[in-house]
């Protein structure tokens, strides 16, 4: 954008910066723009401030077990990790595909000799961005619930499924760079090919080109209709942080153009209700409506049950079984508790199963 192409253009662009200025700088955006913005507060820094670098700045005190850590994951993490971590069912595994000779070696040969997929453990060159992760963005469903004891916990606790430490460990702050001698892939982030720096230059140096290009690109493979919506709706299944994306999977594609509409359509219309209650929850990843993806479909659980929006008794029990989590009656996966629905968030997840799971 040039500033010069008007007054009123100029203008605009002179107040937008200093818009951001005083946002970059709120201590003297006081003094320097009255009105506008203001110095953020010690609570809100600290609840801002809570990345952890890779060389552990950051990383606060704590501690947690093995034991621990088992506990938390079977409650909250395996419905989509699976209990070994070895799922690849919602997510890709974490654990597998490392050995011991690639502890010993600080270098998973399997990266660079084999087509294996790629786990987490295969591929994690620090334990600060895997511990910090977890702080910031699990359980999928409550991010940033896990108490920093909890984290420690659950990070010794995928340590330990990938036989890097014993069952009776305990990791903490005082020994996590100790224990990150461990990890497999821990010598994985060099810059020995020289894609960064060639003689502390810069490896590429070609001039922008954007004229004489070749054809328009054309698209030579596509998701075929009948898997479109295997794993349910898409455009449902995103959390209310970070970045929001998903196509409504339970219509065809759309226009490039028709795309920024629809998903804005679809959240408008799942504002609110249970059906957006169990969006926003996560349940759509493991739930379909119809069909069974990792636990059953809402319809299949009414059917099985026998349950409808008069049966009382049905929807407590059913409601209940939604607080509590279990497992064995659809499988092996078990479905974590829902404890901060509240009995009344239960049974309105209840009745709306038993009314057939009806769409916002």
């Amino acid at each position: 954008m040039s500033i010069s192409a008007s007054p009123r253009r100029r203008a605009f662009v002179l107040a937008l910066a200093a818009l951001l200025f005083a946002f970059a700088v709120p201590g003297h955006a006081a003094e320097r723009f009255p009105g506008i913005g203001r110095a953020p507060t010690p609570a809100e820094i600290a609840a801002w401030n809570i990345d952890v670098r890779p060389d552990f700045a950051g990383l606060p005190r704590g501690s947690g077990s093995v034991a621990r850590g088992q506990d938390i994951w079977d409650a909250q993490c395996a419905s989509c990790h699976g209990t070994f971590g070895e799922s690849n069912e919602v997510f890709n595994p974490i654990i597998g595909g490392t050995t011991p000779d690639d502890v010993a070696r600080g270098h998973v040969r399997s990266l660079t000799t084999s087509e294996l997929q790629r786990t987490t453990l295969m591929k994690l060159p620090g334990l600060a961005p895997m511990w910090d992760y977890i702080r910031r963005a699990m359980p999928w469903n409550a991010p940033k619930s896990l108490s920093n004891d909890d984290v420690y916990a659950v990070t010794a606790y995928i340590l330990n499924l990938a036989d890097l430490v014993p069952a009776d460990f305990v990791l903490s702050d005082a020994n996590i760079r100790e224990t990150e001698k461990r990890l497999p892939n821990r010598y994985g982030m060099t810059r020995a090919h020289g894609l960064w720096t060639v003689d502390g230059k810069p490896d590429v140096r070609n001039a922008a080109c954007m004229r004489d290009c070749g054809p328009a690109p054309r698209v030579q493979s596509f998701l075929p209709d009948y898997a479109r919506n295997a794993h349910g709706n898409l455009a449902l299944q995103n959390r209310d942080i970070g970045g929001v994306r998903g196509a409504d999977t339970t219509r065809p594609p759309l226009a490039p153009g028709e795309v920024r509409m629809a998903h804005a359509a679809a959240h408008a219309g799942a504002a609110s209700g249970p059906a957006a209650l169990a969006s926003q929850l996560g349940c759509l990843a493991c739930h379909g409506l119809d069909k069974k993806l990792i636990g059953p479909g809402f319809r299949e659980v009414a059917a099985r049950y026998r349950i409808d929006a008069a049966d009382a008794a049905a929807i407590t029990r059913l409601a209940r079984r939604i607080l509590s989590g279990g497992t064995g009656n659809w499988g092996d996966v078990q479905m974590p508790a829902q404890t901060q629905l509240g009995e009344s968030g239960a049974d309105a997840l209840a009745h709306w199963i038993a009314a057939g799971a009806p769409g916002p």
